[in-house]
């Protein structure tokens, strides 16, 4: 049988996901391959260009590798720039090679639309793109040092006046971004803040048309309370160097012009030789299928299906829907069965004005502030993590809250603060010695003495046999335990009682007149926490519990020599690992994993609880600091991320090296 050749050109939002059910029905067959175009190495998460734009975030929080996302996935990713297509034959020529194909997805793209205006293509900065944002994020930032310099008001005016054009998603979370970046570089270059202006200017009457009114005047209201000033009703008709001209014969002087008031079809999209319709969109049917090539599927921006007598909308959801459409559509073109039709099922839309506050929608749940941020994020990592994986969705939380800084997220910076880990050092080397001697005192009790038999009998039930051994009686090292535990007591409190008499008399001799009382109350003296009791008693529900299910039912199948030897290696290896800093994030999980089982076998006392919450800081790296695991993990990252079980299942530890 010949082998099926399916085309996906561009790695958006359309040409991923179509290429994700397309991959995951055809894994196993040899007859099918999938090649999917695109002239960058990263898929771009368009919807969070603005935060780079700001400088929010790092450039990378909104680039997630191919590699990352397919994996070892049977899907082939070329780095390539389409230039033609022969329909005919059934070839795309792009700059490096060409592609042949049976069946081909059209996702490539949007580009910003400047309905003819004078100037402003020339004169504005656009953001759709991550160039566009990079352009912008060094733009603004040379501005405001470039007005830290200046002397000349009138100069430092225009260089302090942001103008976005545009009050829909992309120019509302632009301007978001900019009140945030104000207050930071104010702070930073001693600039008052009040001579920064930021301007938004709108055509239409109010911002976010497409938000009900009620979410429409909570933006306007942040806005205007942060210093915003909105122009509306005010259309542009040019643009000159340094200038934004309104209708209305007004002149905005600025250096800075971002213009997000519409998007088109890519150029290419409309050259490509598919019937197109307006703003470069090309004509398709309720099967994303182009009327002039059954298969030739549209997916995303390029899409100019008319739904419901209104073009779709050209947001993230559209792109899914019809990615789902066209993949599944091609599926039955090959196996034969059901078609599928484009059914939109929007779950609404959410909008960041800045770190702290949104604006949402989403599942007919109207909220604002920390709720709609929230939801947004909650959005992002349901996308991320369906794409590329958990360890996506942690860069992802990392470039949002764990690295952040200037307090721009919704958690502030309570979650980015940082401990030097060399700060940890010798808390590290005293936890491994102290793990060390726990093994080590075990051998000089003779726990690998094995004539004298079972050391480790207090952690079975009574009666359970290890390799012919009677265990000691679960209730006797109770009464043992508690015995000692009110014999220290008793102590602690004879001596607590000692000192306080001794402290009575004295001050009885100097003044006799509060012996009574103070005897009175030396008497009732006593430990408020005896820290030395275990933290479960050992014969509660729970420790019975864990001791039948998990101790006699698999630990006593062993030989209690195997056992012993065991947990004798398992504290001296934890507390060598800790000490020279070696796989110190395996060792602290098994610190905080033998500590568990010994509270659970009701002998962990409650001062002994330090090597918990020692052992969970040391999850941190604390072995990259004057440990070997400066030189041992990067090794292994590289190996790991390398293997086909970490590609296939997206499970990577940073980037993947193939």
């Amino acid at each position: 049988m010949a082998t099926k050749r399916i085309l996906i050109l561009g790695g958006g939002y359309g040409g991923v996901w179509a290429g994700k059910i397309l991959e995951k029905h055809f894994r196993k067959r040899e007859d099918v391959a999938i090649t999917l175009v695109d002239k960058r190495p990263f898929h771009t998460l368009m919807t969070e260009l603005h935060e780079v734009a700001g400088w929010r975030t790092e450039p990378e929080s909104v680039q997630v590798s191919f590699r990352k996302i397919f994996g070892a996935k049977r899907i082939d990713v070329q780095l390539d720039t389409i230039e033609s297509i022969d329909w005919q034959n059934k070839v795309a020529r792009g700059k490096v090679r060409s592609y042949e194909f049976d069946y081909i997805i059209v996702g490539v793209g949007a580009e910003p639309e400047f309905f003819g205006i004078p100037g402003v293509a020339e004169h504005s900065f656009t953001l759709w793109s991550f160039e566009d944002a990079m352009r912008i994020r060094r733009h603004i930032e040379h501005k405001f040092y470039e007005a830290s310099l200046e002397p000349d008001p009138e100069r430092r005016k225009k260089l302090l006046t942001f103008v976005v054009a545009g009050a829909g998603f992309t120019g509302i979370e632009m301007i978001g971004e900019l009140l945030d970046y104000r207050d930071v570089m104010c702070r930073k270059l001693y600039l008052d803040p009040n001579e920064v202006r930021v301007v938004n200017i709108e055509a239409l009457p109010s911002i976010l048309p497409i938000l009900e009114e009620d979410l429409r005047s909570k933006a306007e209201k942040y806005l205007l309370k942060r210093r915003c000033e909105i122009i509306l009703n005010a259309a542009i008709i040019g643009a000159e160097a340094g200038k934004v001209l309104l209708k209305d014969g007004r002149v905005v002087e600025t250096d800075t012009f971002i213009w997000t008031c519409g998007v088109k079809g890519s150029t290419f999209a409309g050259t490509m030789g598919l019937p197109t319709g307006k703003r470069n969109r090309i004509e398709c049917d309720m099967e994303m299928k182009s009327p002039a090539y059954p298969f030739a599927y549209v997916v995303g921006d390029n899409a100019g299906l008319m739904f419901e007598g209104k073009p779709l909308a050209q947001i993230v959801e559209t792109a899914h829907f019809t990615a789902e459409a066209a993949a599944k559509n091609i599926i039955a073109d090959i196996d034969g069965g059901e078609r599928h039709q484009f059914k939109p099922n929007y779950h609404g839309f959410m909008i960041s004005l800045g770190s702290t506050y949104g604006v949402s929608n989403a599942g007919n749940m109207k909220t604002s502030g920390f709720m709609a941020l929230a939801i947004k994020h909650l959005i992002n990592v349901w996308y991320l993590l369906n794409i590329a994986g958990i360890n996506q969705v942690w860069e992802y939380l990392k470039h949002e809250f764990l690295d952040m800084k200037d307090r721009r997220s919704i958690l502030g910076n309570f979650a980015s603060y940082k401990i030097r880990p060399y700060w940890a050092l010798l808390l590290r080397m005293w936890l491994g010695l102290m793990w060390f001697f726990e093994g080590l005192n075990k051998v000089g009790e003779g726990w690998l003495n094995f004539a004298l038999g079972s050391k480790s009998g207090w952690m079975f039930s009574p009666g359970v046999v290890q390799a012919g051994v009677k265990a000691v009686e679960a209730t006797s090292a109770a009464s043992a335990w508690e015995g000692a535990a009110e014999a220290t007591s008793a102590a602690s409190a004879a001596a607590a009682t000692t000192a306080a008499s001794a402290a009575v008399e004295a001050t009885s001799a100097a003044s006799g007149a509060w012996s009574g009382a103070t005897e009175a109350a030396a008497k009732a003296l006593g430990p408020v926490w005896d820290l030395t009791k275990p933290i479960l008693d050992p014969n509660s529900g729970l420790v019975t519990w864990f001791r039948t299910t998990f101790m006699d039912g698999i630990f006593a199948h062993l030989p209690f020599t195997l056992f012993q030897v065991m947990i004798v290696v398992m504290e001296m290896g934890i507390g060598l690992a800790l000490f020279g800093g070696c796989f110190t994030w395996l060792a602290a999980a098994a610190s905080i994993g033998m500590c568990l089982v010994f509270t659970l076998s009701g002998m962990f006392a409650w001062n002994q609880l330090w090597f918990v919450f020692a052992a969970i800081l040391m999850l941190g790296g604390a072995g990259r600091s004057f440990g070997l695991d400066y030189w041992l993990i990067p090794a292994i990252k590289r190996w790991w991320n390398g293997t086909r079980f970490a590609r296939k299942w997206h499970f990577y530890a940073d980037d993947p090296t193939k």
